[in-house]
């Protein structure tokens, strides 16, 4: 079967502004006994297609995100996600994970309580999170994406741009390597005003880390690479916010995509990061707003050897209901991006 027979049903959700598109039944076959191997094998073959159906133009866009809805690991998780983007499959998604756990009880899928608090367990390439979903007469009303351990694998790490001169980055993980930039070191701001320089900033600074020791995980070569550079800057607290700390940031990820929530995993990383440097104090919680003022707050939650475990808190809505094709005559095929 092609791809022009397809019939490909998906739940589009967003998380404080950045759009999610799930597949609850991808029409293909992907071959892997753990996500972790279905995201190696993914390139190439029919879930690379069917990624570049539903991301690319005129049904997708430069910026689309979603997942789709694969088995797990093992039965102590309910489902599993294979993350994708405009340019490939990704090792681990916050803002994902949250619209996943609102969609998981909405749909029936797991079932909660009208009040109370469920645990959606989830199995991703970089491992096993829970979304915690609040339900509040019946409705979502917050999600607490529990995110894998966090930690800094490498401060102060020099690197050459050809744009933005000489810089010193931080590189973290948080289900992802991320590289870790204050926005006023590229002489930018986090504003939508500065976005495509920060966009140029970002690609410049992770190219200039391709192939850098500090780009290794520490244990898994499958999960080796900066996946994005994420620009931040201190911003006052705001009155009935409960953050000790309130900062904003920008994730720019694969080739130049934008994150318009603060970033799920990426919020994780931050906030080893400013653990790890004395900035958050014990059990303080992070205010963190996006390059839109969309918002997250996040904590860590437990500490053990393999990192700091942290939970990031926001919520996702529905969007809507698509069923996608491809007519074969159709001159555009997959479809483009124009960026």
């Amino acid at each position: 079967m092609g791809v022009a027979d397809w019939t490909v049903h998906t739940v589009d959700y967003h998380t404080a502004g950045e759009p999610f598109r799930i597949v609850p039944a991808p029409p293909v076959e992907i071959p892997g006994d753990t996500v972790l191997e279905r995201r190696t094998r993914a390139p190439g073959g029919d879930a690379d297609v069917l990624r570049r159906l539903l991301v690319n133009e005129p049904r997708g866009h430069a910026d689309m995100y979603g997942g789709f809805i694969v088995p797990p690991d093992d039965p102590g998780a309910h489902f599993g996600v294979l993350f994708w983007h405009k340019d490939g499959f990704s090792s681990a998604c916050g803002h994902g994970t949250i619209a996943l756990g609102a969609w998981a009880v909405r749909s029936g899928l797991v079932r909660a309580p009208d009040d109370g608090v469920t645990d959606v367990v989830i199995d991703v390439p970089s491992g096993r999170v829970t979304a915690r979903v609040m339900t509040t007469a019946g409705e979502v009303s917050a999600v607490t994406f529990r995110n894998v351990p966090s930690y800094v694998t490498a401060r102060s790490v020099p690197v050459s741009t050809p744009s933005f001169g000489e810089l010193v980055v931080d590189v973290l993980w948080g289900g992802a390597l991320y590289a870790s930039v204050p926005a006023a070191s590229v002489g930018l701001r986090v504003d939508v005003a500065d976005l495509n320089a920060l966009i140029a900033a970002g690609r410049q600074v992770k190219a200039a880390l391709a192939g850098h020791p500090a780009a290794r995980h520490p244990s898994e070569p499958r999960l080796d690479g900066i996946y994005g550079t994420i620009f931040h800057e201190d911003v006052e607290a705001r009155p009935g916010m409960d953050g000790a700390l309130a900062q904003r940031n920008v994730t720019i990820f694969a080739d130049g995509q934008v994150d318009r929530s603060p970033c799920g995993s990426g919020t994780a990383a931050r906030v080893a990061a400013l653990d790890d440097a004395g900035v958050l104090a014990d059990g303080a919680v992070l205010d963190h707003f996006s390059i839109i003022d969309s918002h997250f707050t996040a904590r860590v939650a437990e500490r053990g050897p393999d990192g700091m475990v942290v939970d990031v808190v926001g919520t996702a809505y529905p969007v809507g209901e698509c069923t996608f094709s491809l007519d074969p005559g159709d001159e555009l095929g997959l479809g483009f991006v124009l960026r």
